[in-house]
């Protein structure tokens, strides 16, 4: 568990969980638990996505993924753990000036967002889809689900925790949407223009496999002007906010900039 979670990674999820809270000026010691939680879950998912029933990778954040380190059995049973102590970390360390009623409703927009509903459930599209075609609506929906969700769910729980309004909250999870897709068209774009070294995994993956992806439907170029128009859309929602939002324009540029 700590060889897949604490060593390498960009940490953009729980980057995000600590922006949201920054943008309504939350204490970032009662942010801790949200994006331990969010970075937990997605550890797990990288776990279990290398698998040999999944993606078959050999390479994750520049090192032997879990699988290949140590073996089938245990990669497994790290995913189920990491997962489960998402929720032991979200439920047991929360601040406690966090009303219940917003904690119950974070372990559950977390859970929501890493399960059939969520994350698991575009998993299971992106497997279906090898070899098949996408229109570009099936394309977008099955990264909404498979990558969007959980950066989604970073930000809300950042409001949350904040106790952000309705309305502050709606917007910001417009941003998170929007940014969320665009990390998906950097990651298809960096699959055909990066190198493995750069990328911490191997590069040219999903072309090999066959995956549809934003460059296969739009081209390399279109794929970019795609990103750029998210990045848009995610400042857009951010016009009524002041200069504490910043950080949060900051890792939208850094999404569709990134290099691995």
């Amino acid at each position: 568990m700590r060889y897949s979670a604490l060593d390498g990674g960009k940490r953009i999820r729980p980057l995000l969980v600590y922006a949201a809270g920054d943008a309504l000026e939350c204490d970032h010691a009662s942010l801790d638990p949200a994006a331990c939680a969010v970075e937990l879950v997605h550890a797990y998912s990288l776990v279990h996505d290398d698998l040999p029933a999944m993606d078959d990778d050999e390479l994750r954040r520049g090192k032997p993924t879990c699988h290949v380190n140590y073996d089938e059995a245990t990669a497994i049973l790290v995913g189920d753990s990491l997962q489960s102590l998402a929720f032991q970390v979200l439920s047991d360390n929360a601040s406690d000036d966090i009303p219940a009623s917003a904690r119950l409703q974070m372990i559950q927009i977390l859970a929501r967002a890493s399960g059939s509903r969520g994350m698991a459930g575009g998993q299971a599209l992106d497997i279906y889809g090898v070899g098949n075609e996408m229109n570009l609506p099936e394309l977008e929906n099955m990264h909404i689900h498979k990558t969007g969700a959980l950066i989604r769910a970073s930000v809300q729980l950042g409001a949350l925790t904040a106790q952000a309004s309705a309305t502050r909250l709606k917007r910001l999870d417009h941003y998170a949407k929007a940014v969320g897709l665009a990390f998906q068209v950097q990651d298809d774009i960096l699959d055909i223009s990066g190198d493995t070294a750069t990328l911490g995994k191997t590069a040219g993956k999903d072309q090999a496999a066959k995956k549809p992806t934003y460059p296969m439907l739009l081209g390399l170029e279109g794929a970019r002007e795609k990103a750029k128009e998210l990045l848009h859309e995610a400042l857009d929602s951010l016009a009524d906010f002041d200069e504490k939002a910043d950080h949060l324009r900051q890792l939208a540029y850094f999404i569709i900039g990134r290099n691995s």
